[in-house]
């Protein structure tokens, strides 16, 4: 017997201007499951979502909760009434603890004032209920995005919420966060929550969802039960044609030492201790550890970001003292951060200024600035990333996350730069834009640019790398030929130091 429908879409349809992004979307959610919702980045999930939480109103169409029609006009009415959204980039008060973020709009009160000692015991019932070790205490900016991502979920379920949209959940999870993410969602399934589960990880959505639902160009290309299909048939319905191959071929070949690392320690917390590293021109290195292991922590120390107290760092044999990015950016270097909202794009901009923000003086037409130089830079970038979008005065905040990640890429390409440092630099994105990523990283590498690139995905980091260096409690606990090695090596010298 099948379960009973809780949510349903029927007939959604939006267009913004002349471009129609949603036909027609049919869409049905069964009490205590998970639907797989997967398409290339633009497909329409975003508006689609974006819709169901009253952020956008639909041209056309019906919704029904529980067989009731509702609209609602907010992400705050949803929530009342039960749907929650857990987004892949995170909006909470960093500044303030884990119990302020849960509770925050819904102090519990005590004869008119805040009750703490109800918020302690609340939060810990909670947390102890979904087996999440935090501590409530310490300010969110200070945990990783894994345990922050953590503390949303928590916060959904603090709603009594059953339906939960998780989008690209485990973009930021090793396989040990995921399995405990997986274990959690498995548990509220138990009792009826059900959950729309959008990611771009085909192991995933085949190991977690019920259901898988493709969008395509903004029209429902198929829905069908996770037993009943095979990762061909997906990505053949997201890209309308068949990917033969996940990575493309790796044929760059990596030539002399370019940049050295000695000994290399770091000021401020979290520590680097004792990082020895030589990354060779043209290769492609991979930074693979635990989140929380000093991967992000060795990129901005490379870049300029942390001052090192220790050690030596040596570019093309000469020893380089970065003070701060700017000094890196005039020596070739360029940096892709993790988390693209929060420190990689200017989100009131449009596409003009995101792409050519780093590379002022290259537009200049005398003392000022050309606005066709910029427009011209802009437009190329566009075609080179296919970036999604009407043009280039689209605020970058109306693009996809993996469109926003294109410009991101190619703000740096705009710099030619000699050293690529890249962070997750396919979180979020789809398996067609993906293939297009690693195809410019390695065509880069046969340039005779230096790539190091950071990536939680096991495959993703067997398939696009020379070499990998393993990081363990921000320390370097190896390095070992990609051809060579394997997933259970990685995660063994991942745990060298714990």
């Amino acid at each position: 017997m099948e379960n009973k429908v809780i949510l349903e879409l029927r007939n959604i349809s939006k267009t913004f201007g002349k471009n129609t992004v949603l036909k027609g979307i049919d869409l049905a959610i069964r009490e205590g499951t998970v639907m797989g919702l997967m398409g290339e980045n633009g497909a329409g999930k975003s508006t689609m979502m974006k819709i169901l939480f009253g952020i956008y109103s639909k041209d056309d169409g019906q919704i029904f909760l529980n067989g009731k029609e509702v609209t609602f006009t907010g992400p705050k009415e949803a929530l009342e009434n039960g749907v929650a959204m857990v987004h892949q980039e995170l909006n909470q008060c960093l500044e303030r603890n884990i119990k302020d973020n849960l509770f925050l709009g819904r102090y519990p009160k005590g004869f008119g004032i805040i009750d703490e000692k109800r918020m302690e015991a609340e939060a810990q019932s909670l947390f102890k209920k979904l087996g999440i070790n935090v501590n409530l205490k310490v300010p969110m900016k200070t945990m990783s995005v894994a345990n922050r991502q953590m503390v949303e979920i928590a916060k959904a379920v603090s709603y009594d919420a059953k339906i939960i949209v998780l989008d690209e959940p485990t973009s930021s999870l090793t396989d040990k966060e995921v399995k405990k993410l997986f274990s959690i969602i498995r548990e509220l399934k138990k009792e009826g929550v059900s959950f729309v589960y959008i990611s771009h990880k085909m192991d995933e959505i085949f190991e977690i969802c019920d259901e898988i639902s493709v969008l395509r160009d903004g029209q429902m290309i198929m829905t069908k039960a996770s037993k009943d299909t095979n990762m061909n048939e997906l990505i053949s319905a997201m890209v309308g044609r068949s990917l033969d191959r996940r990575f493309p071929p790796l044929d760059n070949v990596p030539g002399e030492d370019r940049l050295v690392l000695e000994n290399v320690c770091t000021k401020y917390e979290p520590f680097l201790k004792d990082i020895s590293l030589a990354v060779k021109k043209g290769e492609i290195l991979g930074l693979y550890g635990l989140v929380g292991a000093g991967r992000s922590e060795l990129l901005e120390t490379i870049f300029g970001l942390r001052q090192i107290s220790g050690g030596v760092i040596s570019y093309e044999g000469e020893v380089v003292d970065f003070r701060n990015s700017e000094d890196a950016m005039d020596y070739g270097f360029a940096f892709v951060t993790e988390e693209r909202k929060f420190n990689g794009l200017y989100l009131k901009g449009d596409l003009t200024f995101n792409t050519c923000i780093n590379n002022m003086r290259a537009y200049k037409k005398g003392i000022a600035l050309s606005e066709r130089f910029m427009r011209d830079a802009t437009n190329g970038e566009i075609r080179k990333m296919r970036v999604k979008c009407m043009g280039a005065k689209d605020l970058i905040s109306a693009l996809s996350g993996g469109n926003q990640q294109k410009v991101i890429i190619g703000k740096w390409l705009e710099r030619d730069p000699d050293v690529f440092l890249l962070d997750e630099p396919t979180r979020g994105i789809d398996v067609g834009a993906k293939y297009e990523i690693y195809q410019l990283i390695i065509d880069m590498a046969k340039k005779g640019k230096t790539c190091i690139v950071v990536s939680s995905e096991m495959p993703e980091i067997l398939g696009i790398t020379n070499r990998i260096a393993v990081m363990s409690n921000h320390r370097l606990a190896g390095v070992v030929d990609t051809k060579s090695t394997n997933q259970e090596e990685l995660l063994r010298l991942s745990a060298k130091y714990l």
